[in-house]
């Protein structure tokens, strides 16, 4: 063949053309420095050293506010009803003065889809701050690591604990720790299950041990859910559960707030004296202690560089600002930085993306204070006879059989008045003044019957309205249905 008598093209002339279309360079890897001995291996169990500082003084306050807002926001009262109750039994949503139904399912869209930008902003401004300050993850587990610090000591002390042989201090404080934790997750797990059914029925019946199978079901795979996230997986929820971990630098440019090591400042990095010279021992301000993974709850070295992995709860910021202050060196050798500051290039805070996403923000908040403001508690559903499309009665009228639902969306008791237009001379069959109790439906079987004469054709549309008059209000609803004459 012709192709045979083609020469190969040579390596040399194959580069050439490679390049012209993809740069190529060489990059240089930085990793840590080499000791000859790696302390942290992946999947060893990690025990987080305790730190003070500015950040953790924020993160500590910040939880504190959440797990109280947590644990008191299913208890809380409004108008003889429970504040905020996702009932899924009685298919409602109650919060405050709204109650959402079925019926309400873009106004639900609508809230997930706000949460979610709020989180792309934040995310691209401040970089993870959510999994480090809000995440129940992280809550919860420095709960269950003060629970530890409490009964098995400090981080050394957890870890020469855990290497000595069964003994009767061992056991003790093993079983408080597990019980602590399983009582608090138990705690948790009721807590949690009362957003979704009656608070205070539910503490009487687990208490009074009459509750239900399928509650009891509930409360143990929450309790059991808590007690293995919190206190054995932990870390391993963060690196390999969530997916926000891998999206997140979907989000991130080179401008937005992450936790930081100064490799220009640290490097090279290694042990010195107080008074002694760093300068002049050719040593950077990182002194190698490596209290900054010490600290860290997911184990990483921040001084590798930007990991997945880091959660940008700010720990190693405190711990190796500790260590500046004693070496009397000045603070923000890891700190929340941006790529750009890092690189001694001009920082962006108000950019492109970050504008996007606020316009988007207030678009969409505009949209749902519109959906929620415009929002009929309202609704009617009509079901005609199936069995009889239509019949003649004895005067010779033509009548038609309805079933009214009326759903009461609001909270209170209302009287609605009802109608028909359409045909003109109708005459309604059943009550036309109904009284429908808060966050119920009302099911009223009526007739509609209309002179023959009046009507022009086989099949004519009609509207039934709905109207509140008591207590006055503006709630108002027109549904269309379908009136037949008889062949």
């Amino acid at each position: 063949m012709r192709a045979n008598d083609q020469s190969p093209a040579t390596p040399k002339t194959n580069k050439a053309v490679v390049e012209q279309h993809i740069p190529i360079k060489n990059v240089k890897i930085h990793g840590s420095k080499n000791t000859g001995k790696e302390r942290y291996k992946p999947g060893d169990q990690i025990y987080v050293r305790k730190v003070a500082g500015l950040f953790q003084k924020l993160r500590q306050r910040m939880n504190l506010v959440y797990f109280t807002f947590f644990l008191l926001l299913p208890w809380l009262q409004f108008n003889g009803h429970q504040a905020v109750l996702f009932d899924i039994g009685e298919q409602r949503f109650t919060l405050w003065s709204l109650t959402l139904w079925p019926q309400d399912l873009t106004l639900l869209a609508w809230f997930f889809i706000l949460g979610a930008f709020v989180l792309f902003f934040v995310t691209t401004f401040l970089g993870r701050v959510w999994c480090g300050y809000m995440c129940p993850q992280t809550v919860w587990t420095f709960i269950f690591i003060w629970f530890e610090e409490k009964i098995e000591g400090t981080a050394n002390q957890r870890r020469k604990l855990d290497g000595q042989k069964a003994n009767a201090n061992k056991v003790i404080r093993k079983t408080l720790k597990h019980g602590a934790w399983l009582l608090f997750s138990l705690f948790t797990a009721m807590t949690f299950a009362g957003y979704f059914s009656p608070m205070q029925d539910l503490f009487v019946d687990v208490f009074t041990l009459d509750t239900s199978m399928i509650m009891a079901g509930i409360l143990a795979f929450f309790t059991f859910a808590t007690y293995g996230n919190a206190g054995w997986m932990r870390e391993t929820v963060c690196l390999h559960m969530c997916p926000y971990a891998r999206f997140q630098s979907a989000m991130f440019d080179k401008d937005t707030l992450t936790v930081s090591y100064d490799a220009k400042r640290g490097e090279s990095r290694g042990p010195r004296g107080r008074k002694q010279d760093h300068k002049a021992m050719g040593l950077g301000d990182c002194i190698d202690c490596n209290l900054c993974v010490e600290v860290c709850p997911t184990g990483i070295d921040i001084r590798n560089g930007l990991q997945y992995e880091c959660i940008n709860c700010g720990a190693c910021v405190d711990a190796c600002s500790g260590v500046m202050t004693k070496m009397n060196y000045e603070q923000g050798l890891i700190r929340y930085t941006t790529e750009h500051e890092l690189q001694g290039k001009k920082v962006h805070l108000v950019r492109s993306k970050l504008i996007g996403y606020a316009v988007l923000l207030v678009i969409m908040s505009t949209m749902l204070v519109l959906e929620i403001v415009n929002r009929v508690p309202l609704s009617l559903d009509i079901i005609r006879d199936r069995t009889e499309l239509a019949r003649e009665k004895f005067n010779g009228e033509i009548e038609n059989v309805y079933t009214l639902k009326i759903l009461n969306m609001s909270q209170t008791d209302n009287t609605y008045k009802l109608s028909v237009k359409g045909i003109e001379n109708t005459q309604w069959h059943g009550k036309q003044e109904v009284t429908v109790e808060a966050a119920t439906v009302y099911t009223l079987p009526i007739s509609i019957s209309v002179d023959p004469y009046e009507l022009e054709q086989y099949m004519s549309t009609i509207t039934f309205t709905v109207e509140q008059i008591a207590p006055q209000g503006e709630a108002k609803i027109e549904q269309e249905s379908r009136f037949f004459n008889k062949r």
